[in-house]
């Protein structure tokens, strides 16, 4: 297993892991309906939809990897640099850095 002393060492890693665009499409896909149940549980004040967000953040990004990079999804690893690598790849793609 690969360690890492910081995220900035650890990003360019999970970068690589993200090589196939429809991963990287599913992982964005994934954010955005992520980002979409919480404003929806906060504005209806119905904490229920926040059951739906690992499902559905784990779901896509998994799916990304399993049957399009055939990799480990980073996040049995590192699962918090993972985690900060899924948001930052995201307003990556938002800034144009990353491309779907």
């Amino acid at each position: 297993m690969a360690r890492f002393r910081s995220f900035a060492e650890f990003y360019p890693f999970y970068l690589g892991e993200h090589r196939h665009r429809v991963c990287r499409q599913l992982h964005f896909a994934g954010s955005c309906i992520v980002l979409l149940l919480l404003l929806t549980a906060l504005l209806t004040r119905d904490a229920w939809w926040l059951l739906l967000v690992p499902l559905v953040g784990y779901g896509f990004a998994w799916v990304g990897h399993f049957v399009f990079e055939k990799n480990r999804p980073a996040t049995f690893q590192h699962p918090w640099y993972s985690l900060l690598g899924d948001w930052r790849m995201f307003a990556d793609v938002l800034r144009g850095k990353v491309r779907l």
